[in-house]
């Protein structure tokens, strides 16, 4: 084939899913010239899976990315059809926001804030190859022999690279979606030497609206009060659109049972590893057999279309199968089936190949994010795609890399679980693989981060200066409900009425706040001069205040984690020359050269006695 060049640009970003539109508006907003090279543009911003954004956990990363300057939730924000807080009942640590998206129009959304950027080109086109000059990507080559020079890649290939659709015993090479798949480009890759993998993923059956008897499933409606995912908005107007709640039963579980032999994933066809947190249909009734249901949600596709989407109802099931297992189900007898449920498998790296900035280890100037790095999920995806293009742009500027460590940001936890401890499986971020959760809540993101995304130059002044002002109206008024103190004569009335033990003597007002059954807004009657705050503020002050000795605690403990995360390691360290270090340990630490101690701590085959070993190491070093 011929090649011939159409250009040069600083950044090139391949692949304009969740991951590549945040790399591609981080690295152009930050100055650089980019080009968004996407298989086809109906992919852009593409909801293949589920319609909604947020989530357990998700709803933290979204809410980071928008706190650096990211899209994610600025987008969700315009066009999400039903939005609820979830987790409401415990502790706010795990409260997380998921918004139901109108999925046509996050994609027209998303795309048209791509295409209005000033140094963002976004243009249509597969790409083949990769150019790599010295050690360093320098280049892509299309299919038609068009060849972009660049100074860094960044590779956002999601689950196109050597895509593989499964349905029953029907399989055949296709991206999401039905779109054409990515495949020479994933023998590229292995040709560079690059560690690649099969993982899997799967999505449901879609089915026309009123081929459904919602009389006979629970209704889910969205919250009356709206809270935004975006820090830029305090309050949203919108009529939302109802969900519906409903189960499997013995009937369900008995034909897809039955069929076991006629399932992709049981049947050997599938390689690649599917994600354990959101398992197909089959996988559920086989691993659970003593479950009698399951659940699932019908939830809208959008305002423009009849679609439904079948939650929890993936499958690699024939479609006849398809057809009769989810006719056994309350509420879808009658449902007409638009789009069957299919499994998907893919190309993506080994993340161990990373560094902690996402450019791999052994090509320079190449940087991967989303589903090619082992992740599940848009969220994940997104906020990779921001972080690799923050770093590609560091890197050429001769900069350090931009990262966020384990007790600063979920984002943090998430690239730290890839690069360091790796994955086996599509891997999803949950609450409960961050140790300092009640530090990283979705509340306080912008608080933790807009000042590191201002000083990384992605967050612009408006955002900035709309943050600053928040943080000092939130401080300020803490300090004043410290300083104000009340009689019990004008405050008991409220405590009784909120069923709280009286005072006997005057107390401080931000006292009686820390009480758990009453709100800041409860306090208006008894407490004058306050000042105009946004729900926003409210909130991150309420919870700061009703959880200070905990959030203190939490702070204790990332003290003792930043002491290890602070001793930095020389990546010219030769750990096969460490007295005292077992053979497994001087391998590992050698072939990833962490950055700290701390790092160092995480990779497994790393021991505590290893790390006792490399402490007396440095120390020696040091003395010396």
């Amino acid at each position: 084939m011929n090649r011939f060049e159409m250009g040069r640009y600083d950044i090139v970003v391949v692949g304009a899913g969740h991951a590549g539109c945040e790399a591609g508006l981080a690295a152009a907003r930050m100055g650089k010239r980019t080009l968004m090279l996407s298989i086809n543009l109906e992919a852009v911003a593409m909801m293949a899976c589920n319609p909604s954004i947020g989530g357990t956990g998700k709803g933290h990363l979204v809410r980071e990315i928008d706190a650096l300057g990211g899209e994610m939730g600025l987008n969700i924000d315009k066009t999400f059809i039903q939005s609820r807080m979830l987790n409401t009942a415990k502790g706010p640590a795990v409260h997380s926001l998921r918004a139901q998206a109108d999925k046509n129009r996050y994609h027209i959304e998303m795309k048209k804030t791509l295409e209005k950027e000033p140094l963002l080109d976004l243009k249509q086109g597969e790409v083949v190859d990769i150019l790599i000059e010295e050690g360093k990507a320098c280049g892509v080559v299309l299919k038609t022999g068009a060849l972009y020079r660049c100074s860094a890649v960044i590779l956002a290939t999601g689950t196109f690279l050597g895509g593989k659709i499964f349905i029953g015993e029907s399989v055949f090479e296709s991206g999401p979606n039905g779109m054409a798949p990515s495949t020479e480009l994933a023998e590229k890759l292995r040709g560079y030497g690059l560690p690649m993998r099969r993982f899997k993923t799967g999505t449901p059956a879609r089915a026309l609206a009123d081929s459904l008897d919602y009389g006979k499933m629970t209704v889910q409606e969205g919250d009356e009060e709206i809270v935004p995912f975006s820090f830029m908005n305090d309050d949203i107007a919108r009529d939302q659109i109802k969900c519906w709640l409903t189960y499997t039963n013995e009937k369900t579980h008995e034909v897809i049972r039955r069929n076991f032999h006629r399932s992709a994933l049981f049947g050997g066809q599938i390689e690649g590893v599917g994600p354990r947190y959101c398992p197909s249909i089959e996988d559920k009734v086989n691993r659970f057999a003593d479950r009698q249901r399951h659940q699932l949600f019908i939830e809208p596709e959008g305002t423009d279309t009849d679609e439904m989407y079948i939650q929890g109802m993936s499958s690699s099931l024939p479609e006849d199968v398809q057809e009769e297992f989810y006719k056994t189900i309350e509420g879808l007898e009658e449902l007409k089936i638009v789009r069957p449920a299919y499994a998907i498998e893919y190309d993506c790296i080994d993340p161990l190949d990373l560094k902690v900035s996402l450019e791999n280890r052994s090509i320079e100037n190449l940087f991967c994010s989303g589903q090619f790095n082992g992740s599940s999920g848009y969220e994940e995806a997104a906020a990779q795609g921001l972080m690799a293009g923050i770093n590609a742009v560091r890197k050429l500027d001769g900069k350090e890399a931009f990262v966020l460590d384990r007790s600063e940001a979920y984002i943090g936890v998430l690239i730290d679980d890839l690069v360091t401890k790796g994955t086996n499986e599509p891997y999803r971020i949950m609450t409960s693989r961050a140790e300092y959760r009640l530090v990283l809540r979705q509340d306080n993101a912008d608080l933790r981060l807009t000042g590191k995304g201002y000083e990384a130059g992605l967050v612009k002044e408006d955002r900035y200066r709309r943050f600053l002002e928040k943080k000092e109206i939130v401080e300020k008024e803490t300090e004043r409900l410290r300083r104000k103190v009340l009689q019990p004569e004008k405050v008991n009335p409220l405590l009784e009425a909120h069923g709280s033990a009286p005072l006997k003597s005057a107390q401080p007002l931000i006292e009686i706040l820390r009480r758990p059954e009453i709100s800041y807004d409860d306090t208006r009657e008894i407490d004058d001069n306050r000042p105009e705050m946004s729900r926003h503020q409210k909130t991150m002050m309420e919870v700061q205040i009703k959880y200070e000795g905990y959030i203190q605690k939490q702070k204790q403990q990332i003290e003792k984690f930043k002491r290890l995360e602070n001793k930095k390691l020389d990546p010219e360290i030769d750990y096969l020359q460490i007295d005292g270090l077992r053979i497994e340990a001087r391998q590992k630490l050698n072939q990833f050269k962490p950055l700290s101690v701390g790092q160092a701590s995480r990779i497994s085959g790393v021991s505590p006695a290893d790390i006792n070993v490399l402490l007396i190491y440095l120390e020696r070093v040091r003395r010396s």
